[in-house]
């Protein structure tokens, strides 16, 4: 990309720019030995054309909406339209955050994101002894179709994008959400939105999974299937780096292992029969964004690049979309702090311009209290406008890929690119991800552990807790779950269970007991079964009776 004589010239430059950087170092030393990323990547005074002489534009880079996708997934990206702003909400009851997700909405929120509470994702009612004490503490408790039409009352889901952050038990999930619809007169094809669905990245860094692996993955590419066919806008895993992140990885260890798990996904599929082309274009990806501002931005643009080579020359797609890493982002939530807590407005900020400017499709914004309990509404409405200010005010929307081009931002991207390269090939010769957990578990605890050393020794800092302390009161205000709401939830299971036909239940749990010993696609039984007011927990249930369920083994 640049010529032979232009780049001596600035080789001679350089030297003579570092002859007289030396000196001054000399006299005054810089304020650290060394300057590394968070992933460990050296980071030098200066960047010239030389540190990437060998980025050949179209192979490397190319145009926004064309392969490799460097540069975004769209032509015009936010020209077009801004990304989603999908805060991710749910506590308590269904009616609570219903009312959460309209006065979001009412303020501008283009996107519903739904989180679960632990029973919920771990596929046990609100009845179940080992639901006691969690039931609506992290997330919405939704037992059966009774709550998931609450949780959507009077909130069109032929007008609104809905993302649920559920994996082991998703396939139940994503038919209520469809028996929901048609009892609001929306069909299957009018449906928008993603269910996260990705259960490898559970045994590798989170623990809400239910069932062994290959069950796991049928249970997967039977969603891939049946949407392929029936909800055609419908995203149907959220390949997600979102979590190992928060468990401790580095940026470029949040890459290789989310591609890798997509990687055996794509395999699972084509090997159940499915054409690449067919699914592929729904496939979606889930990432954290973190502190270190240029790394994260580098690290979306690597992720997009090579997941479209992986796309293209391992797998032979010929459709574009199916090389087009599309990604939600999630703002680090590991990164916040219950010491001086509206410091995290800022952190917050910065973390959603790096997705920004890395091109992400949709954006959730941590908020401010978050480090000490579930956000306030006064607290959520800060992060919403926080990404409203990036989207409408501050003109980095205005252009795509504003930092293409910078030769600290290429450096960064073929750094973390090679790098994670050289993890997947890692993971390939282990036998591919889901043979692999163990290695990657080993590779995030000591990158974990190695961070929080960095912290506790000074070395890294973090104003409010190693630097610039303060004493400060606790924020007052902070939302607390009503610790009646397991017993509310029980009291309406008693309920359901009174009401419905128990008879016609009974009959849709055998069915479903009967399908999952073959090869059939379950996702047809699970909607007649949740249509039938049967529960999560009694088809979870039948699915354990038939698959078993996975013990987590150590690794130290």
């Amino acid at each position: 990309m640049f010529e032979k004589d232009v780049l001596e010239k600035i080789r001679q430059g350089k030297q003579k720019y570092e002859e007289k950087l030396a000196n001054l170092v000399q006299k005054r030393p810089e304020r650290q030995e060394e300057f590394i990323t968070d992933a460990g990547i050296p980071v030098d005074t200066l960047y010239t054309p030389q540190d990437i002489d060998h980025l050949d534009y179209e192979k490397d880079l190319g145009f926004p909406g064309e392969y490799p996708f460097t540069r975004g997934v769209q032509p015009n990206m936010y020209r077009g339209r801004l990304w989603t702003m999908r805060q991710y909400a749910g506590f308590g009851t269904a009616e609570e955050t219903n009312k959460r997700f309209r006065y979001l909405l009412e303020q501008g929120q283009t996107g519903l994101s739904v989180a679960f509470d632990l029973p919920t994702q771990i596929g046990y009612d609100s009845d179940h002894p080992l639901s006691a004490g969690e039931v609506g503490k992290v997330g919405v408790a939704i037992d059966s179709l009774w709550d998931m039409e609450t949780l959507f009352d009077q909130i069109p889901l032929d007008k609104v994008s809905t993302s649920m952050t559920i994996n082991s038990p998703a396939a139940i999930l994503l038919a209520m959400y469809i028996a929901v619809a048609e009892k609001q007169g929306v069909a299957q094809s009018q449906l928008k939105g993603t269910i996260q669905n990705d259960i490898i990245k559970e045994y590798i860094a989170r623990g809400t999974y239910i069932f062994p692996p290959e069950q796991s993955m049928r249970l997967i590419t039977d969603i891939f299937a049946y949407c392929a066919k029936n909800i055609p806008s419908w995203n149907t895993i959220s390949i997600s780096g979102y979590h190992i992140r928060e468990a401790g990885s580095t940026a470029v260890q949040e890459v290789a292992f989310t591609l890798a798990n997509g990687i055996a996904y794509v395999q699972a599929a084509i090997d159940a029969g499915l054409d690449v082309d067919e699914f592929a274009p729904r496939l979606s990806f889930f990432f954290n964004a973190h502190l270190n501002f240029f790394e994260e931005v580098a690290k979306f643009r690597a992720a997009r690049r090579l997941w479209a080579r992986i796309m293209k020359e391992r797998f032979g797609a010929k459709n574009p979309r199916s090389m087009m890493l599309r990604f939600h982002t999630q703002t680090a939530g590991c990164t916040l702090t219950a010491q001086q807590p509206d410091v995290n407005i800022m952190r917050v900020a910065y973390q959603a311009l790096s997705a920004v400017l890395g091109g992400t499709q949709s954006l959730h914004t941590n908020s401010r209290d978050e480090a000490l309990a579930l956000p306030s509404d006064s607290s959520v409405l800060i992060a919403l406008r926080t990404q409203q200010v990036i989207g409408y005010e501050i003109g980095v929307t205005d252009t795509v890929d504003p930092l293409g081009g910078s030769y600290f931002v290429e450096y960064l991207t073929d750094q973390i690119e090679k790098r994670a390269t050289e993890y997947i090939q890692k993971i390939d010769d282990l036998g591919g991800a889901p043979k692999a957990i163990e290695f990657m578990q080993k590779e995030i605890q000591d990158s974990a552990y190695k961070y929080q050393q960095e912290i506790e020794s000074g070395k890294k800092v973090v104003i409010g807790v190693n630097k610039f302390k303060l004493e400060t009161e606790r924020p007052k205000d902070l939302l607390r779950v009503d610790p009646e709401v397991g017993k509310r939830q029980e009291a309406k299971l008693v309920k359901l269970r009174a009401e419905r036909d128990n008879e016609k239940v009974q009959k849709v749990l055998k069915d479903i007991e009967q399908a999952a010993g073959t090869k059939e696609n379950l996702m047809p039984y699970f909607i007649e079964a949740v249509k039938s007011y049967a529960t999560l927990g009694e088809i979870c249930g039948v699915l354990r009776k038939v698959f078993g369920e996975y013990q987590q083994q150590i690794v130290f």
